[in-house]
């Protein structure tokens, strides 16, 4: 899974990159500010799993950045996890009001950075799954309503002749009754001969 490291210093980059690689993260991308991110998340659409965001950054704070990400719709459910020094409780707020699931203190730990790494991927992936389990069955929804919308179903009074037993169309043609039917349902038919109609045409033939 795809790791965004974004930090003003390059020596912090430089320790994520070497603790998370020790782990057996390769796939790594890393950004010097949070407008770099911003731009890198804005043409990458949906290929980052997890954010590892500085707070203290020129420009832009992290705070800021994780706000702005998780109003882009492809980015919204990706896990940002803050690396911060800064551990006053108005600071840890901020950073979860604006959608940051985690945080990590510096300088970093790696037992924290593996575990904490570790937990949000896991999420990622269920909530991956989650959606993928929802677009499935959106699919067979629409399938099924599909379905329900092209079954034909005969309602209301049909016109019928009284002797010849044809029945009148739409279009005020008369047509034989199974013709009429088929055409509006799935119905098939398999001709026979009633014991009725057996005794009056075949009078000879009504008692085998």
């Amino acid at each position: 899974m795809k790791i965004l490291i974004v930090d003003d210093s390059p020596d912090n980059r430089l320790l994520l990159e070497t603790l998370l690689k020790h782990e057996g993260h390769s796939d790594l991308r890393t950004a010097e500010s949070a407008r770099e991110a911003l731009d890198l998340l804005s043409k990458d659409r949906a290929s980052v799993d997890l954010i590892l965001m500085d707070v203290m950054m020129p420009e832009m704070s992290g705070i800021e950045a994780c706000r702005k990400i998780k109003m882009l719709e492809h980015h919204r459910d990706v896990p940002v996890i803050m690396v911060t020094a800064l551990s006053e409780t108005e600071y840890l707020a901020a950073a979860f009001a604006a959608g940051a699931m985690d945080y990590i203190t510096k300088p970093v730990k790696k037992l924290e950075l593996v575990a904490r790494v570790t937990s949000a991927l896991t999420l990622k992936r269920e909530m991956d799954a989650r959606k993928a389990r929802e677009l499935e069955l959106a699919a067979k929804n629409r399938d099924l309503e599909q379905a329900l919308s092209e079954v034909k179903v005969l309602r209301g009074f049909i016109p019928i002749c009284a002797s010849c037993k044809k029945i009148r169309d739409d279009k005020g043609y008369w047509q034989q009754i199974e013709t009429y039917i088929q055409e509006r349902s799935e119905a098939l038919f398999s001709h026979g001969i009633c014991k009725d109609c057996m005794k009056k045409h075949y009078p000879d033939y009504a008692d085998e």
